[in-house]
């Protein structure tokens, strides 16, 4: 079995966790000049740069422990690296140890990090564990639907964030629109998204899908036909490694890249434009300085 490392939901979804694929983190992740530091080799920027390699999120709901135990390994048989269970699972705790987990408030979090989760994911903003639990070592990845929400949650401190239910609001469009103001935002892109959409919504900005339905189907579950559930798996993965790379190093990189130059601290923006700002100044006095020059070359030249 392939090893997960447990990553973590919060409020009434699932527990997200990431079962690591060699090389997950890119060859390729450009750091400007400006903002040189970056804390690539932090427990957290591997899971920012585990779910932004992958694309695809598979959320799971099930009724029983052993059932999602069960239908969590075919996912992972079929390639799948990220993995978020439901909190309603009975036995959810028990399964995070194994694989993943999902919350609701900061003790179910607490917990779930106790049981091994390296990420929190909400289909809301929870300040409380926004402020209570995110630390270097875990990733919280509050749910956000309006432009208001994104920048209120971006300000509290969140790095990336779920844009929740994105099919009731436009779909991929809607993640395109969100992205025109907010190009810096890392966004998962999540709700009613299917294996052959989810390369749209990467393609229009998301930094990754959530998959539940399109993997976990209701029949494929209630049968156990957990085949099905590896042969779902394998394709979104291909879709969702397909879909990362035709986005080249461009947008997915730059994404990523505001995220772990946030995790060190840097404000990107102020920073490069800081630099930029100055040497602008500096110009700009050298152009005046000249100009002064001129004008008491002409006053000589008239006395």
């Amino acid at each position: 079995m392939a090893k997960a490392s447990c990553y973590f939901s919060s409020l009434p979804s699932p527990f997200v966790s990431s079962i690591g694929r060699p090389n997950m983190l890119p060859a390729h992740i450009n750091v400007p000049r400006c903002c040189s530091q970056q804390p690539s080799s932090s427990p957290l920027a591997t899971t920012l740069a585990e779910i932004q390699n992958s694309g695809v999120i598979a959320c799971l709901r099930a009724k029983s422990a052993e059932l999602a135990m069960e239908a969590a390994h075919a996912a992972l048989r079929g390639g799948i690296s990220v993995l978020e269970i439901v909190m309603s699972t009975p036995g959810v705790f028990e399964v995070l140890q194994e694989l993943v987990g999902t919350v609701l408030n900061t003790i179910d979090a607490k917990n779930a990090i106790k049981a091994g989760a390296k990420f929190l994911m909400s289909p809301a903003m929870v300040k409380d564990i926004l402020d209570d639990v995110q630390s270097k070592e875990v990733l919280y990845i509050p749910g956000v639907m309006t432009p208001t929400e994104v920048l209120n949650a971006h300000s509290a401190g969140a790095i990336i964030v779920k844009v929740y239910p994105v099919s009731s609001l436009g779909g991929a469009q809607y993640i395109s629109a969100l992205k025109k103001p907010f190009p810096h935002i890392p966004m998962v892109a999540s709700q009613g998204i299917t294996v052959e959409s989810l390369g749209t919504y990467i393609a229009r900005g998301a930094s990754a899908v959530v998959l539940s339905d399109a993997i976990f189907g209701k029949e494929a579950m209630d049968q156990q036909n957990f085949d099905a559930i590896r042969q779902l798996s394998q394709l979104a993965v291909s879709r969702g490694d397909e879909a990362v790379q035709s986005t080249g190093p461009g947008q997915g990189d730059f994404q990523l890249n505001q995220g772990l130059k946030r995790l060190a601290g840097f404000d990107i923006p102020s920073v490069c434009n800081g630099e930029r700002e100055g040497k602008d100044s500096v110009q700009g006095e050298k152009k005046d300085s000249s100009r002064e020059e001129g004008g008491r070359e002409e006053k000589m030249e008239k006395k």
